[in-house]
């Protein structure tokens, strides 16, 4: 069974690597082409792009796959029976979608038909769910919208952040994808409707979601912290001053007003939430500075409202 994957950053790369070492035969691999990155804005290839070439697995970056004759013909040409997608970045087209004769898989990271879209596991955090997981399912035209094959749920910790869940879960949709290749290329494989009575997505998230509100009850507040940790960074300003916010943890009950600081303490800075709680700041980033824990920080400044 040869097999054509598609995919672009790291929680992608653990796939193709999971694959490659499961010993399919990879076709060809699609990624995303070079971008600009860091200071210099040298163009930067993709780790999907990196592992390919290492391993000598031919590599293909159009710049559009819609509306493309050229890059459908090249796609064809390779003679892939089944083709997966992993964070790949682009909408596979109907045309391409139908060039592949065992069809098209995909692993998402969220148990669908829950959180449709591009940043599935920051909602999961953000919204306070108690299991995240990873799906894989058939594509189909419409976004995240295929048959469910199979899915892994895994807890989400009291205090998991965006970042450290994604890191599991990319180790767990790469297990799961080999799986239901095995199980595609054995004939085992089921395939089951997605329920439209059930379906809730997950928008790209942008700068404007980033301020906390601390109207909000505590534990909501510790979900928006770290819903958006490591990146793109919940926010707080205090005094003249925008912090990112990467860490909290419960506080004490207090009577003060929403956004208040209740205390300075050596565990770190407690702000008061909306429904009569605080919460203890542990990691921010002051303006201009680094990523520290509060109690370093506080050693040589002080915060007020």
């Amino acid at each position: 069974m040869k097999v054509l994957f598609m995919g672009t950053p790291d929680f992608a790369l653990e796939s193709l690597q999971a694959i490659y070492e499961a010993g399919f035969d990879i076709c060809g691999v699609y990624t995303q082409p070079d971008k600009p990155a860091k200071r210099g804005m040298k163009l930067t290839a993709s780790p999907v792009k990196l592992y390919a070439l290492e391993k000598g697995l031919p590599v293909f970056q159009p710049a559009k796959l819609r509306n493309e004759p050229e890059v459908l013909e090249e796609f064809k040409a390779l003679g892939a029976d089944i083709a997966v997608a992993v964070a790949y970045g682009k909408l596979i087209p109907e045309d391409m979608l139908e060039s592949v004769p065992m069809g098209f898989i995909n692993i998402h990271g969220s148990l669908l038909p829950k959180y449709r879209g591009s940043a599935p596991i920051q909602w999961t955090v953000l919204n306070g769910e108690e299991l995240g997981g990873v799906t894989s399912m058939y594509l189909a035209p419409e976004m995240d919208a295929g048959d469910i094959i199979d899915m892994v749920s895994t807890p989400v910790g009291e205090y998991e952040t965006y970042g450290e869940l994604y890191d599991r879960l990319k180790v767990i949709g790469a297990e799961l994808l080999v799986k239901t290749l095995k199980s595609i290329e054995n004939g085992t494989a089921t395939r089951t409707p997605q329920d439209p009575a059930l379906v809730s997505y997950a928008p790209p998230l942008h700068r404007e979601d980033c301020p906390i509100d601390w109207t909000r009850p505590a534990r909501r507040v510790i979900d928006h912290i770290c819903g958006l940790a490591p990146k793109p960074a919940a926010t707080a300003q205090f005094g003249e001053e925008t912090f990112k916010i990467y860490a909290a943890v419960m506080g004490c009950e207090t009577d003060l007003p929403a956004g208040k600081i209740v205390e300075q303490t050596k565990h770190g800075l407690a702000v008061a939430c909306g429904d009569g709680k605080s919460i203890v700041i542990t990691e921010l980033q002051a303006p201009g500075g680094k990523r520290m824990k509060t109690a370093d920080y506080l050693r040589g400044h002080k915060i007020s409202n």
